[in-house]
Order: C-alpha cells, then structure tokens, then sequence
C-alpha cells in the first residue's frame, strides 16, 4: 500500500469515526491494513465498498457482495454470531468469510480448528481462512 493511499484512509477514518476512542480508531486501522493485504495475497479483483462502519468489511468479488470478519485469537474478541446473520441480510451479501490473522508462523494448527468447533464459526460463515499477515499466505479452512 502506498503511503499517500494509507494517509488519506486513515484521515477519513479520523473525520468519519470522530465518535471513536483513538484505541477504537487504531482498531479501525488495523482492519483496513489487514483487509488492503489480504486482498493483495488473494485476489486484486476484489473492490472494498465499506469498511469503516462495522467490524465486517463490505466487499465485491466478480460483481457479488461479501463480508469479510478479521479475527486475530490474541487481541480479538468473538464478533455476536446473531449480529452476523442480520448483517448479512442487511447488507444483502451472499457469502461472510472469517479469517484468523497470524503474525507469527503457527505449526500447530488445533487451535483454530477447536475455536471453529468451540464457537460454530462453520455454521455461520461460509469460508474460513488462516491469514499470515507477515508472510503473505492465505490457507482455506473450509
């Protein structure tokens, strides 16, 4: 990402999230850079239409809407699975993904298959991934 891109996007989420603590806005940072990295790592035909209103980013994949949840097991807590579902229908999207961010390699990957049984993230979302951010890698879950 460019640097002139990354300072007018986190001017418009000063101006447009001036409600936010600056913790909540730092937050709000780190989704944005994790979503403009997995998109670099995925796919570059995917078009970001809303991140900045919700924890749920609003894309567009080959003219179809789709949620994508960052959730990084350290810091996160589990987004409302109720909350999910209303935000799909509201938004109109066809598929919500969930991805597990890392930053550091993870061998062992128990972890993330027990938090998909523990909290029935495969019932709710329709894709999962293990995102590296550091080492640009996507592994699909389901």
């Amino acid at each position: 990402m460019e640097l002139t891109v990354f300072q007018e996007l986190t001017e418009q989420i000063t101006l447009e999230c001036f409600f936010m603590t600056d913790s909540q806005k730092e937050e709000k940072v780190i989704q944005f850079i994790d979503l403009h990295h997995f998109i670099e790592c995925y796919h570059s035909e995917i078009k970001i239409i809303n991140y900045i209103h919700h924890p749920i980013n609003i894309i567009e994949e080959n003219g179809i809407k789709k949620g994508i949840l960052f959730y990084d097991l350290k810091h996160s807590s589990i987004f409302d699975l109720n909350a999910c579902k209303s935000f799909k229908r509201q938004w109109q999207l066809q598929e919500i993904w969930f991805v597990f961010v890392e930053e550091e390699m993870n061998i062992n990957t128990r972890i993330y298959t027990d938090f998909i049984i523990e909290n029935s993230i495969e019932i709710f979302y329709d894709k999962i991934f293990l995102f590296n951010f550091f080492q640009s890698t996507i592994k699909k879950i389901k």
